[in-house]
């Protein structure tokens, strides 16, 4: 199968194309911008493989997308490519508008002109798998749920520009009959996860020996999934999901922010044992604007449906995660000392469209 997937260089995409090209065989053509968070290493165990291609390419140009889809005619587009840290949406809400909103925009407007020139077979198995988040149903009270028919409620530029981006894709569907499929997740944790967000901040922090914030009181709730479940769930949504669905995917590990840096502080005394315990560490800091105080996900709409269900225990798979960052500083470090691209990385340059 050939698959068209946006992001893949991000946390999320690079796992999910590791997993499509290295376990499933299937042929990616990876489409990144290769900004501030994508890191092209991630994608360093395919680098001679020929089922995977990358190019460097903004989704909110057009010229370039449509010439990705006619060089590569995918047979399925996984759309993961968004701005995505929370903070950086307050101070910078109008990238997040044009990446997040005009560039799903452009993969609609592109996937819609390559499906409508499709005929039997092909035309009848194309699929547009559009990749959103839990933050767009905004804050849950105290042991609710989210499912796939919870109302909107963003509450930061970036869960906004999600929502919308969601709307986009469901219109298109209504409107032009693109098959379009929407999931929402949880918050993902694993190996190369950049870090700005929450765990592999606080595992560098810890490694170095600085404090670690926690935002208020640190008991805001989160549903953890670890990535490599979330790939696999993407797959099975891709593969038997109903068009013009929404199926939930998370990890039914919903942790309090203070008890997910004290499991991290725990697992590093584990593994790397001092005089005096990692939690001393723990600093607490001034809340940020629009802070949702709880996001929990009922995935039992994708585990009835699509036989598919999260299998990582979230201690467990923390520590794992701990360890991976412990033995691959090689790909951490030049993070942590500000150099992103794949060029000041040492590697080859992506191929640019066009």
């Amino acid at each position: 199968m050939r698959i068209l997937v946006t992001g893949g260089c991000g946390f999320i995409g690079s796992a999910l194309v590791l997993h499509l090209v290295q376990d499933l065989g299937h042929e990616v053509l990876t489409l990144d911008a290769l900004t501030y968070a994508a890191n092209p290493v991630s994608l360093a165990p395919l680098e001679a493989n020929p089922r995977h291609r990358l190019i460097e390419a903004d989704i909110c140009d057009s010229a370039a997308v449509n010439a990705a889809f006619r060089e590569f005619a995918p047979q399925a587009v996984m759309h993961l490519a968004a701005e995505s840290h929370v903070d950086r949406s307050i101070t910078e809400p109008g990238a997040f508008i044009r990446t997040n909103v005009t560039g799903t925009q452009v993969m609609l407007d592109a996937a819609r002109s390559h499906y409508e020139g499709l005929t039997g077979e092909a035309r009848t198995a194309f699929r547009f798998l559009h990749v959103s988040t839990d933050e767009v149903y905004g804050s849950l009270p105290p042991g609710g749920f989210f499912t796939e028919d919870s109302r909107y409620d963003p509450r930061s530029p970036y869960s906004a520009s999600k929502a919308a981006s969601d709307h986009l894709a469901r219109a298109w569907h209504e409107t032009y009959g693109l098959p379009v499929l929407v999931t929402n997740c949880s918050n993902n944790y694993g190996p190369r996860h950049f870090p700005e967000k929450l765990i592999p901040l606080m595992i560098l922090n810890a490694l170095e020996g600085k404090p670690l914030p926690v935002y208020g009181d640190g008991l805001n709730e989160r549903d953890w999934i670890h990535v490599e479940d979330h790939a696999r769930g993407l797959v099975a949504v891709l593969e038997r999901g109903r068009v013009g669905q929404t199926y939930l995917l998370g990890g039914r590990a919903v942790r309090n922010n203070l008890a997910v840096v004290k499991a991290l502080c725990a697992a590093f005394d584990r593994l790397r044992p001092q005089a005096a315990p990692h939690e001393r560490l723990i600093t607490f800091v001034a809340d940020r604007p629009g802070h949702d105080r709880r996001y929990a996900i009922d995935p039992g709409k994708a585990e009835a449906e699509l036989g598919w269900a999260p299998t990582r225990s979230f201690e467990a798979a923390l520590e794992d995660t701990i360890a991976w960052y412990l033995d691959n500083e090689a790909w951490w470090r030049p993070i942590r000392e500000g150099r992103y691209r794949g060029e000041r990385l040492g590697l080859a340059p992506a191929r640019k469209a066009g």
